[in-house]
């Protein structure tokens, strides 16, 4: 290793800046058979000579390219014809260094990591919905995206990958979601909130907190006015963040209680409130 131009992690280095350099006998040997060739071919007369040093000047390229030597870089020992001691590795994209496990004047050999960059243009979420959230969503939709660092601010991302297993605890499916980061305000291991807006149409809703479950019914009550209230069982559809959908059971203005859980808080004063409503299917009406 003969020189280290990134010194630590997090620094933010931009496309084609150089990150190390490096001397191998094994790539100066490289580059003299590369400009040997080159100038076997600038040499050739006839048609046959001409085009077996091509061949092997393009598998000389490959090989240098092998090392990681750009495009640019080989274009300039082509134009040059001098061969260099040592060869400066620069960054493909423009990014941030996330480790650099060797040190200047130590040796390196085959294989090893000299300096990993991340590339941060561009990043992926991995956002959970539930089960009943999954038929609103597919690959290539639009979605928004929140960050508590950035207050008032959104990230636009698009829906790349909708994993089809379900997390049988929790009943969600992880989809993820590629945002574009050229500022790179959005790094890994951060929280984020993906907002899904969707219209829906019109429809009747109501509070989750509205909702009493008795069972294998559903109640709502409705302020009648005059400290009355009248429980109801409806039918819900689709819950939405904090709402419910309401199918049945309550029409469109009726004001209902929205903390039902405080109002009545055992079970069997939901079931005697509702019998009073609602005769039981074995009794059998009063004649007079």
């Amino acid at each position: 290793m003969q020189k280290l131009d990134v010194k630590s992690p997090g620094e933010i280095v931009e496309k084609d800046a150089p990150l190390l350099s490096i001397y191998s006998p094994d790539l100066l040997t490289s580059e003299r058979e590369f400009v040997e060739l080159l100038r076997m071919r600038d040499q050739a007369k006839s048609k046959d000579a001409r085009e077996t040093p091509e061949r092997l000047i393009q598998s000389a390229r490959r090989r240098l390219q092998l090392w990681n030597v750009t495009n640019e870089q080989i274009a300039e020992l082509e134009k040059t014809r001098n061969p260099q001691q040592d060869l400066t590795l620069l960054s493909p994209f423009r990014g941030v260094v996330q480790s650099v496990p060797v040190e200047q004047g130590k040796g390196v050999g085959i294989g090893n990591m000299l300096v990993e960059v991340a590339d941060l243009s561009v990043v992926w979420v991995w956002a959970e919905f539930y089960e009943n959230e999954l038929p609103m969503l597919k690959v290539g939709q639009k979605i928004d995206i929140t960050v508590k660092s950035y207050p008032g601010e959104k990230f636009e991302g698009t829906i790349s990958l909708i994993n089809p297993f379900l997390e049988e605890a929790k009943r969600t499916a992880k989809v993820r979601i590629d945002i574009p980061n050229p500022d790179f305000k959005l790094r890994p291991a951060m929280y984020v909130n993906a907002e899904l807006a969707m219209d829906m149409g019109e429809g009747l809703t109501i509070p989750v907190s509205a909702v009493m479950p008795t069972g294998t019914r559903n109640v709502a009550f409705v302020d009648k006015g005059e400290g009355k209230l009248e429980p109801r069982v409806i039918q819900l559809g689709s819950k939405y963040a904090d709402l419910y959908e309401v199918q049945s059971g309550l029409v469109e203005n009726e004001r209902v209680v929205a903390s039902a859980n405080f109002l009545i808080d055992a079970e069997s004063k939901v079931q005697g409130a509702l019998n009073e409503f609602e005769p039981s299917p074995n009794e059998s009406p009063v004649k007079p």
